[in-house]
């Protein structure tokens, strides 16, 4: 199992990755994309959107989470047993589009920054939420994932940094 320094370690790392990438991707090709597909600006304010998403459920109160989801009564999956089952996930529903970004804003080169900037908020965001739960609590709530089902705070978190490497790898093969 992952600790939480080790989740963080791999958050931040994940997500310097796409920074580093982003900051040399020339702003013109910022708003283009493969045809029929997410422009390099969309996938960014999909990862925003999904981190934002997530920040907002650490807000809400222990118990509610509890009544609403349930306790975890199994293990936690590791990162690569994350992995391979959301990418299974994903080649058994090809197309999915998160529900939270099928409406997306105009992309221009001239937002580039002010996205990038928005994301690295929401992940400094994320981080500084998931360092206030305590180790057991991490293992204890849970939080639904769109095609993931149920997964713990600890997981979902995982989750996200492997979410941020997997968008990273598709604007670095098609854009």
């Amino acid at each position: 199992m992952m600790t939480k320094t080790e989740v963080i370690e791999i958050l931040n790392q994940k997500h310097q990755i796409l920074y580093d990438w982003l900051k040399s991707h020339p702003n013109e090709k910022w708003p283009k994309g493969p045809e029929g597909k997410w422009n390099t600006g969309e996938h960014i304010v999909h990862l925003i959107q999904s981190e934002k998403a997530l920040n907002r459920a650490f807000l809400v109160p222990k118990f509610y989470l509890k009544y609403k989801f349930g306790t975890n009564k199994r293990d936690n999956r590791s990162y690569d047993q994350i992995v391979k089952k959301y990418q299974g996930k994903l080649a058994d529903n090809p197309g999915v589009v998160a529900d939270i970004s099928k409406k997306m804003p105009i992309i221009k080169p001239s937002n580039k920054t002010s996205y990038i900037n928005k994301l690295e908020k929401q992940q400094t965001k994320l981080i500084k939420r998931f360092q206030r739960w305590n180790e057991r609590d991490l293992d204890t709530f849970l939080l639904p994932h769109p095609l993931l089902g149920r997964m713990t705070i600890r997981e979902i978190v995982i989750w996200t940094a492997y979410h941020t490497e997997h968008h990273y790898k598709i604007l670095k093969s098609n854009h």
